[in-house]
């Protein structure tokens, strides 16, 4: 895997362009970075296969985003089951993003449903697994900044 701290400042114009557009096409980098095509494919090709990019996708903004319901899991859970709790997570499609933090929590968890019953579910589900322990979840408003 690249070290990250051997970007350099090509590499690091590249992924910024790409949390713009993740699908700007070689051409569209190459002219916006004064680079040619071929340069910037064989650098997106060494930041894939080193693991800086590990994928691309989409992300939900409008009226689609807005219809959606958001919220943030704190989970405490046994501590010889967090891997099968991060296992049963991955099944589930509301799970947007998994977090392992420190302190008083051992999880975050990002979910997502289409309305508030089935968030509530979701939680219900999330409470349920085995190992874990305590739930306490924040429903997300708005998003102010994401970068």
């Amino acid at each position: 895997m690249l070290d990250t701290m051997l970007l350099d400042d090509t590499d690091k114009a590249i992924l910024a362009l790409l949390r713009e557009n993740a699908r700007a096409s070689t051409v569209d980098l190459a002219r916006r970075l004064g680079l040619s095509r071929s340069t910037v494919t064989a650098r997106l090709q060494r930041l894939e296969t080193s693991g800086v990019i590990l994928g691309y996708t989409v992300r939900l903004m409008g009226d689609l985003e807005n219809r959606s319901v958001r919220a943030h899991i704190t989970l405490v859970c046994h501590p010889k089951r967090s891997a099968g709790v991060e296992a049963a997570l991955r099944r589930m499609p509301e799970v947007r993003q998994l977090h392992s933090v420190s302190g008083p929590v051992d999880m975050i968890v990002h979910v997502s449903a289409p309305s508030v019953a089935e968030l509530d579910a979701v939680i219900d589900r999330i409470g349920a697994l085995e190992g874990v322990e305590r739930t306490a979840s924040a429903i997300l408003l708005s998003t102010r900044i994401d970068r």
